[in-house]
């Protein structure tokens, strides 16, 4: 099978991408509060993404508004505040593994709410994902750190919770992937400034690498990324696409490891690899062809 070279180039410049993030999200907290950050990061992304949507001619109609609020509320406000609330006592490694359990939030809901059984590949892959999240939680230590595993396994919560519904949309009222993110952005973006402006406790210090952060979040993680997205799933397998999203944590882990000293224990090594073990699993072309079967 001959892959599309410009597709997977745009693949792993957007893995890099997204996995960097984690880093400048982490870096830019000493200037401003975590909240306060995930709001001005996402209502500029939103601007942005409004004007993307209105060159392209995808038409400024919102996709039906109560299911996209509830996407906003989820897969921005929840997403993106409970990963950088996470951020503010966790490391930025950690954070992005346990916010990439999305995938097995996902399982669980859909077999919960969409009726859909899980085959033998995914029992094993949430088992093993589940025994990952125990050694990174760590339950059994009481240096206080759980709660920013907490906060980051919420965040993937969130983020699983709004594919769900987002299926429903897809299935009830077929919509633009563009608009529907676009739209989705800016409803949380909302719902994000009203919970900053209530949770904002200290003043923001207008660093140059705030000024930076923001750029990079919202700019490169947020418009182009989602540009570089919609683009790599049109010219690549689905299969090829989700393994390529896998790098992200992985590469945002050692990145933080690298340029943050935010060295794990071993526990936490241990569970981390077992995450991603677990998602490969679910990744694997195996799997896929099974899923399809078992109905």
């Amino acid at each position: 099978m001959k892959l599309n070279l410009s597709a997977v180039i745009a693949l792993i410049v957007l893995t890099c991408i997204w996995s960097y993030s984690w880093i400048v999200m982490k870096s830019g907290l000493p200037y401003v509060g975590a909240f306060d950050f995930a709001a001005m990061r996402c209502a500029l992304g939103a601007v942005l993404l409004l004007v993307v949507l209105k060159l392209r001619n995808r038409g400024m109609k919102p996709p039906p508004l109560v299911p996209t609020f509830m996407i906003g509320v989820l897969q921005t406000a929840g997403m993106v505040g409970f990963s950088q609330w996470a951020l503010v006592s966790g490391g930025a490694g950690k954070v992005a593994i346990l916010t990439y359990t999305m995938p097995f939030w996902v399982i669980l809901l859909a077999a919960l709410f969409l009726n859909e059984r899980l085959s033998k590949l995914q029992y094993w892959a949430t088992g093993i994902a589940i025994g990952g999240m125990i050694f990174i939680l760590q339950p059994w230590n009481t240096d206080g750190s759980m709660m920013a595993s907490i906060l980051a396994l919420l965040s993937g919560l969130s983020w699983g919770a709004s594919v769900i519904i987002a299926k429903r949309l897809y299935i009830r009222n077929p919509t633009d992937l563009l608009s529907l993110t676009t739209w989705q952005m800016v409803m949380g973006a909302i719902v994000l400034t009203v919970i900053a402006l209530f949770t904002h406790s200290k003043p923001i210090i207008w660093h140059p690498y705030l000024w930076g952060g923001l750029a990079y979040t919202a700019v490169l993680g947020t418009a182009i990324a989602w540009i570089l997205w919609m683009f790599i799933l049109k010219n690549l397998p689905a299969a090829i696409a989700g393994l390529g999203t896998l790098a992200v944590p992985v590469l945002g882990a050692l990145l933080s490891w690298v340029l943050l000293g935010e060295r794990p224990n071993a526990p936490e090594l241990v569970g981390i690899v077992l995450v991603v073990l677990a998602l490969v699993i679910l990744s694997l072309p195996k799997h896929r062809s099974g899923r399809a079967t078992e109905k």
